[in-house]
């Protein structure tokens, strides 16, 4: 099964769990440039639960577009738990009728610092319970020696397993926790 049938599965598996518990997500996106809404906009239908995506590749458009405060960059590091949360938070407040959001940030390499190449977060928010993050380690694992055409592959396989791992760790959520549903209340 080539990894677009992987990934189109899983969008029709979120979209089945965001109308079955009446959810209507964002997303913000980091290091994967809006994929995770490219791959859900596949599915006939998901304009019901897909408000739509906020792109925020730089740090500068995290703070323009999300209002996080620069500060939390000097503390924390923008691959980082806390960040994903609070992209996630800032992503549902800013779209009023969504009532589910999902944040990723990575480090997809091959210039990144040792301990983040490969390393990303997602984080989840909704109008019913308290955010949450998850750490994701992004395969394959890269190392300085490969050519330059071999880390644009690299980042390509990381961006999709980003995308896989990110709507995995939502449909894990719908699928198990009844306070993330719209129905709860």
């Amino acid at each position: 099964m080539t990894e677009h049938a992987k990934l189109d599965i899983l969008a029709f598996r979120t979209f089945r769990l965001l109308r079955q518990n009446q959810h209507v997500l964002v997303t913000a996106e980091s290091c994967t440039a809006g994929l995770i809404a490219a791959t859900l906009a596949r599915v006939p239908g998901i304009s019901n639960c897909l408000a739509g995506s906020l792109v925020v590749y730089q740090i500068d458009s995290k703070k323009a577009w999300l209002d996080l405060p620069a500060e939390v960059f000097s503390e924390e590091n923008a691959v980082s738990s806390a960040i994903a949360e609070l992209m996630a938070t800032q992503a549902l407040a800013k779209t009023p009728h969504a009532t589910i959001s999902l944040s990723i940030t990575g480090h997809l390499g091959p210039d990144a610092p040792i301990n983040l190449d490969g390393v990303a977060w997602a984080g989840l928010a909704t109008r019913y319970s308290a955010v949450q993050s998850r750490h994701l380690l992004l395969h394959p694992k890269s190392t300085a020696t490969l050519s330059d055409e071999q880390h644009l592959s690299i980042r390509h396989l990381r961006q999709q397993d980003a995308v896989s791992q990110g709507l995995s760790f939502l449909c894990d959520q719908l699928a198990k926790n009844d306070s993330l549903s719209s129905t709860a209340l």
